[in-house]
């Protein structure tokens, strides 16, 4: 007897398939969707086995799909100092005292999360959190992972108290007028060699961390993710969980890729994950490149200079010939290709590269894409559709001066405004949205980004909002992530034979005014039909 082993009726349900947007319930059997339609279709599928859940007239939906995400490093995180949405030192310090109480034996205190805006009155130092903590290494992570500040201790066992010559593109250890490092760090080559020195968890930590991470995941009713960091090993983890059965979301995850990175590395290393891990739950096939840092750091490469910086335009992680060397490679290795774009300056070189690879190779359905684009030229914007590449964006990056105060908005004239972070104008220009968080640098919670992209305020009268529809929202969750992932066959609607990855929220979220989005939760998450969170009342 064919039966299901799992029924949600009552449902609002929101397919996101546009033959059939509409139903009422949903049967699910081993770990495909076997019904959608009627309540009575659905209990056609009954048998002395199976599930029931009333969906209450709740909106079900596809899983979502986080396509900028940090899995490890995001969970790892997890057991560092959370200083998220904190404003003062004052603050920092009732953080780290609270912190050191549960944890007296750590050699090394790290915080993350911290914004560019504290303490305020000047750029944090290493005066700062000597204050805070003067004995041990100390040292802070911004939330966009960008800038790092350490105290003097620190910068003296990385030897960086002096500072750090040649480094590469924008990164640079900010020295102060005493000929000394402030303690402000930008991007990786300027603190790689302190994170080194960081004990790392072993084994057992890093897999309880790591299913701390997955736990909130799914949580939220994500299902799954596009990694943007990986190598082989960090791949491994992930498929030993999923042999365990421990895997509750699926993970498509990247090659990672930096200036120094071997060209033979390509079709070596990257093909080699890609045909290693090839299941349903962890799969490669993708490679990850930096082309810039942030707007926050000045570190983002821009077409006009900063306004406040003259003559600063940023520096490219890749040069322009480096880059499309390795990415008309990759593409011709059959790679997906993500690479990490913020400035216009950033946005025009990676397309100015996929043109590249397309010239040499030849025009195909390689689906690569540009991470961020926090601001983009209006010259590119025809070249996403002509080119065929992807907008993977953020909502929760576009900064809500409404709600919080934001450094990221000085950044760029006020006449630029209007480009910044335009899911509108390059929705409109013919190019795929894809949305994501980019967890941990902001929280990975679904619903504030809904609300983000739906109800977003302008930044000054009369300029654009680049608002976009809930059901536009929803499918670039949803559809066209998996579009952007090449699974749309497979995942991100609800409809017969596809898996059986779905989410029922805590309210019907059409009925809602977009304001109240970001109160809704999840009160069941199915990956792989299998329930992976429910809330005790369900």
């Amino acid at each position: 007897m064919n039966q299901a082993d799992l029924i949600i009726l009552n449902a609002k349900v929101y397919t996101v398939d546009d033959n059939n947007p509409h139903a009422e319930a949903v049967a699910v059997r081993g770990n495909q969707i076997v019904c959608v339609g009627s309540n009575a279709e659905a209990v056609a599928w009954r048998g002395e086995g199976s599930r029931l859940v009333d969906g209450q007239g709740r909106t079900l939906l596809p899983g979502f799909i986080d396509s900028h995400y940090h899995l490890l490093s995001g969970s790892l995180g997890l057991g560092n100092v959370d200083l998220r949405g904190l404003r003062t030192l004052a603050e920092v310090q009732t953080a780290v005292s609270a912190y050191n109480a549960a944890n007296p034996t750590l050699t090394w205190l790290v915080g993350q999360g911290l914004r560019y805006d504290v303490p305020g009155d000047e750029p944090l130092n290493r005066h700062h959190l000597d204050a805070i903590e003067g004995e041990r290494p100390f040292l802070i992570t911004a939330y966009d992972l960008h800038t790092i500040w350490a105290n003097t201790v620190a910068l003296e066992k990385a030897g960086l108290l002096h500072g750090k010559p040649n480094l590469s593109g924008s990164a640079a250890v900010v020295m102060g007028s005493d000929g000394l490092a402030t303690g402000e760090l930008r991007e990786p080559p300027a603190y790689d060699n302190l994170l080194a020195l960081i004990p790392e968890p072993d084994a057992a930590q890093t897999r309880e961390l790591l299913k701390k991470g997955l736990a909130q995941t799914a949580a939220f009713g994500i299902t799954s993710i596009h990694n943007m960091d990986g190598n082989a090993a960090q791949a491994q983890l992930y498929a030993d969980l999923e042999a365990s059965g421990e895997l509750p979301l699926r993970v498509y995850i990247p090659y990672s890729i930096d200036p120094e990175t071997p060209f033979a590395a390509l079709a070596s290393e990257a093909v080699a994950l890609r045909d290693q891990f090839q299941s349903g739950m962890v799969r490669g096939g993708c490679v990850k490149f930096f082309m810039d840092g942030v707007f926050e750091s000045y570190s983002a490469v821009v077409v006009a200079d900063y306004p406040d910086q003259p003559g600063n335009f940023g520096e490219p992680i890749f040069d322009a010939e480096h880059f499309a060397a390795m990415a008309t490679e990759a593409d011709r290795l059959g790679l997906q290709i993500f690479v990490h774009a913020c400035g216009d300056g950033a946005v025009r070189q990676v397309l100015d590269g996929y043109e590249t690879a397309q010239k040499i190779n030849g025009r195909r359905d390689s689906r690569h894409r540009v991470e961020h684009i926090e601001l983009l030229h209006p010259d590119d914007l025809p070249r996403f559709a002509q080119l065929g590449v992807i907008a993977s964006m953020q909502p929760l990056h576009a900064p809500q001066p409404e709600i919080s105060p934001d450094v990221w908005p000085s950044r760029i004239r006020p006449a630029d405004w209007d480009r910044a972070f335009a899911w509108r104008t390059i929705s409109d220009g013919g190019a795929l949205l894809a949305f994501g968080s980019d967890w941990p640098v902001v929280t990975q919670n679904p619903f504030l980004g809904l609300a983000a992209a739906v109800a977003r305020q302008p930044w000054a009268a009369g300029g654009r909002a680049h608002t976009i529809t809930l059901a536009e929202t929803i499918a670039a969750y949803t559809k066209n992530a998996a579009y952007a992932e090449f699974q749309e066959e497979k995942k991100g609607q609800i409809k017969v034979g596809m898996w059986a990855d779905l989410v029922l929220l805590s309210s019907d979220i059409f009925a809602l005014p977009p304001q109240e989005l970001a109160e809704v939760s999840a009160v069941l998450t199915v990956c792989d039909g299998r329930v992976v969170y429910e809330q005790s009342e369900i």
